[in-house]
């Protein structure tokens, strides 16, 4: 079986808790898009991870953990993330596979990432300035680094070379880097000229370390698949966070689509059966945009904010508060509908245990009409939530383990939520820990 576990909203869902729940019986997991921009909070016996570019079946010592060529791959932090995430922690070394067809994440896509939100400034978009737009750019426009690159000198000195020319032009004509004196330490870096052997310096530092985990990920997986084993593909951010179907302009530099793994992580269409797509029982999300159900009293907003998550509503990689909102049927519906979804894992259920009515967006006003399907970003920007209230719970459902002794309203809401969505509610999260799962 091929599985995706994947994002129907902003990303922020809870799928590093489903995902490490599935990667515990998996044989292969894939992350097959984004980079360290977004992150997965991983609770289980080795204690409290975030993982930003690992898998989440590290933690599984007979699953192979794959990275694929659809990954923003920043060596440095992936193996600060192996050493203080992982192995810092008791975890035997993972079996992990890097794509040699894989693109390397540069300190000069951070360099200009950072100096682009600064230019915007007002208008900025809310960037986690971990360069994921200027390496996706770079990609596209065939001045990307692949890893392979790395075992051959010549080339990639060459490659660098010509790169460098560019963005030095970039940083002097568009940043005025020469123009201005480095008030910081941070400053002189951020304004200084890429220097070729720097980087090349750089890259080859990982080499000896990157060696034996390089290979083949299509030929590997398309091997696995014929063998029948259980794969399961990591997605990052969630479906309004996609690049085409998303928010636009508010959104990720690559598809966190189930079938981007087509791309991503050369897996054939045909062999994804099953897409598990993540819902949170209430909306988040980091960063700016239209965001329709947004709470926007800010007391009631701090209360779910502090209740929620884990450790509350707060973005895993940047720490920055997010924004909260009640469930929104009409962006979740569309984000499910993207997705391909075949089954839905609801999570946070026991968050909205303090509540005595839950306000749900059961639709959208747009110029005085009533609306179900999800717009284009203009006409997003004008909608108003159509609120409908059902009766909470009142009570701490963390403790529970079976489906059928939730309270009768808690039921209530999860089978609301299925009606609304139209995809079957299979599991549903009650507590940010492994066990705390119900099924269906």
């Amino acid at each position: 079986m091929v599985r995706a576990i994947v994002g129907a909203n902003w990303g922020d869902e809870g799928k590093g808790k489903i995902t490490d729940m599935l990667g515990a019986k998996a044989d292969v997991v894939v992350r097959f898009q984004g980079g360290a921009n977004a992150g997965h909070t991983i609770i289980n016996e080795y204690g409290r991870s975030a993982l930003h570019l690992l898998p989440s079946g590290v933690f599984n010592p007979r699953a192979v953990n794959v990275i694929g060529m659809g990954v923003a791959l920043d060596l440095g932090k992936l193996f600060r993330e192996l050493d203080a995430e992982v192995l810092s922690k008791g975890v035997p070394m993972p079996r992990l596979l890097i794509s040699d067809r894989a693109h390397i994440l540069m300190p000069y896509h951070i360099q200009f990432d950072t100096l682009e939100e600064m230019r915007l400034a007002d208008k900025a978009y809310g960037s986690t300035k971990s360069g994921i737009a200027p390496f996706y750019a770079d990609k596209v426009m065939k001045k990307g680094i692949q890893v392979c690159e790395i075992f051959h000198d010549d080339l990639l000195l060459e490659h660098l070379k010509e790169i460098a020319a560019l963005k030095n032009a970039q940083l002097r004509d568009i940043y005025r880097i020469g123009e201005r004196a480095p008030r910081s330490e941070a400053e002189k870096a951020l304004f200084a000229p890429i220097d070729p052997e720097a980087m090349f310096d750089y890259l080859v530092s990982f080499r000896e370390r990157l060696r034996p985990l390089v290979g083949d990920v299509s030929a590997f997986l398309h091997d696995c698949i014929r063998q029948g084993k259980e794969i399961l593909l990591e997605g990052q951010l969630g479906s309004l966070k996609d690049t085409d179907n998303g928010i636009y302009p508010m959104v990720t530099s690559s598809s966190p689509l189930a079938g981007f793994a087509c791309v991503g992580a050369g897996i054939p269409p045909y062999a994804i059966t099953d897409i598990v797509t993540v819902v949170k029982a209430y909306s988040s999300a980091v960063g700016a945009g239209a965001f329709v159900s947004e709470i926007l009293d800010a007391d009631k907003a701090e209360d779910l904010r502090r209740r929620g998550g884990d450790k509350g509503e707060y973005g895993a990689t940047t720490g920055r508060p997010r924004r909260v909102g009640w469930f929104d049927a009409v962006a979740t519906r569309y984000g499910c509908r993207m997705q391909g979804a075949t089954e839905v894992a609801l999570t946070n259920l026991d968050v909205l245990g303090y509540l005595d009515e839950i306000p749900v967006c059961e639709a959208y006003e747009l110029e005085g009409r009533r609306i179900q399907d999800f717009p284009v970003t203009p006409l997003l920007e004008q909608c108003k939530p159509v609120l409908r209230t059902l009766p909470g719970w009142k009570c701490d459902i963390s403790h529970i383990r079976a489906y059928k002794d939730l309270p009768a309203e808690a039921r209530r809401y999860v089978e609301y939520i299925e009606e609304q969505i139209g995809v079957r509610v299979s599991m549903v999260s009650n507590g940010p820990a492994r066990e705390s799962i119900l099924y269906r």
